[in-house]
C-alpha cells in the first residue's frame, strides 16, 4: 500500500495547539486532517466563497435574526421568571 502523503514539523505555541485538537475534536477529525482541512479550505477559496455567503445571508435577513434572537431571549427570561415565581 502506497502513500503519497508527506510528513512535516511545525511549531505551535500551546495554547495554540490546544485550541487545535479540540476544534478538530468538536469536527470529528484527527489533527492532521483538521489542517489539512484548514489549507484546502484556504488555498481553494472554499473558506473564502462560505464566509462571503454567509455575510450576504447576515445583510438579507439580519434584522430578522436579530428579532428573532430577541424574541427568543424575552421567552427564555419569561420561563425562567415563571419557574422562580413556581418555586417561591
Amino acid at each position: 500500500m502506497s502513500n503519497d502523503r508527506k510528513q512535516t514539523q511545525v511549531r505551535l505555541a500551546p495554547d495554540v495547539l490546544a485550541a487545535g485538537k479540540e476544534a478538530a475534536a468538536a469536527r470529528g477529525l484527527d489533527f492532521n486532517r483538521y489542517v489539512e482541512r484548514l489549507i484546502d479550505e484556504d488555498t481553494t477559496g472554499a473558506r473564502a466563497a462560505g464566509m462571503a455567503a454567509v455575510q450576504d445571508l447576515l445583510d438579507r435577513h439580519g434584522d430578522f435574526l436579530d428579532s428573532l434572537e430577541g424574541d427568543l431571549d424575552q421567552g427564555h427570561i419569561r420561563s425562567q421568571n415563571t419557574a422562580r415565581d413556581a418555586a417561591a
